[in-house]
């Protein structure tokens, strides 16, 4: 059997697994991706701690996670954690009890080397030759945005507005009310002012769950599908629309729509305000879509493969 590796990613709202598995070209082939949604970041933003269900839900989903990559017989496992982690006064708890559940020690990783990963991930699939990249990567905690081209990276920064941070921040009624959106643009226009403009004819991919949730609902797809998601153009005035959309519907309904995890029903809004944000502000019509992203850039980062 081929040598097999495994990353796993530990965002503010999602744990996500890739077992994959060098060919003999130097390549490397997904063998199997996990998500679970288990919301480590919940009232980080207000609290800066983490909750003890949080906690809990985390380190069980990373211990199976780590179960199912030595099954799969991945003889080299990296653990990521990101901005929740990060931002928690007792991230330390976090750390210790999923390292010693997991068997491998748990790393929290900076703003900044999460956004770098996240281009190496979106350069090895769209990085054409002279062509400058753009790459977003919205979390639950933190959003990132790397400029780059041929590899080298020319600008990254790691914002504090995410999914799930956005949400506990300004969207309390059920639904939202036109006011709560105003207040959360307004906070993402404050935010987003100091991003540089984009180099001239970049392309803008998008990473991680909101945007390729987004793209599943904008095809009608009742389950999720990557490899119908990976590589699809998405645009910004359907992005608006959406956001338009599920803004209006209640939680209980938002949570019945084909395509959209129950479990992100309650961020989703939030998630497409920032990518439609992004997008006006970068001058934008339109991105394409990665059903890839931090755990593909590590897996590059600290195994490597052909460039």
């Amino acid at each position: 059997m081929a040598e097999r590796f495994a990353t796993i990613d530990v965002g503010t709202n999602t744990v996500l697994l890739l077992v994959a598995e060098r060919g003999p070209d130097g390549a490397f082939r997904a063998v199997e991706e996990r998500m679970e949604l288990t919301r480590l970041g919940r009232g980080v933003d207000e609290t800066r701690r983490l909750a003890p269900e949080a906690i809990d839900e985390t380190v069980r989903a990373v211990d199976a996670f780590a179960a199912v990559a030595r099954d799969a017989g991945a003889g080299h496992l990296v653990i990521t954690a990101t901005s929740a982690a990060r931002d928690a006064a007792n991230g330390g708890e976090f750390f210790d009890r999923a390292s010693r559940a997991a068997g491998a020690p748990v790393e929290v990783i900076s703003g900044g080397a999460e956004a770098q990963a996240a281009y190496e991930s979106a350069r090895r699939d769209f990085g054409a030759a002279g062509e400058p990249l753009v790459v977003l990567d919205i979390g639950g905690g933190s959003t990132e945005l790397t400029y780059g081209e041929a590899g080298e990276v020319a600008f990254q920064r790691s914002f504090d507005v995410g999914a799930v941070r956005l949400t506990e921040r300004w969207l309390r009624a059920d639904p939202p009310s036109p006011a709560e959106v105003a207040s959360l643009r307004s906070d993402l226009a404050a935010t987003l002012r100091d991003a540089p403009r984009p180099p001239d004819g970049a392309r803008l991919v998008g990473i991680a769950g909101t945007v390729t949730t987004l793209c599943a609902l904008s095809l009608g797809l009742e389950s999720y599908d990557g490899s119908l998601v990976h590589g699809r153009r998405l645009a910004a005035a359907e992005v608006r629309a959406l956001a338009r959309r599920l803004a209006a519907m209640p939680l209980a309904e938002r949570r019945r729509v084909p395509g959209l995890p129950p479990k992100r029903a309650d961020v989703i809004v939030a998630g497409a305000e920032i990518l439609g944000a992004v997008m006006e502000v970068l001058g934008f019509d339109e991105l394409t879509v990665s059903d890839r992203g931090v755990r593909w850039g590590i897996l590059y980062q600290r195994f490597g493969a052909t460039p």
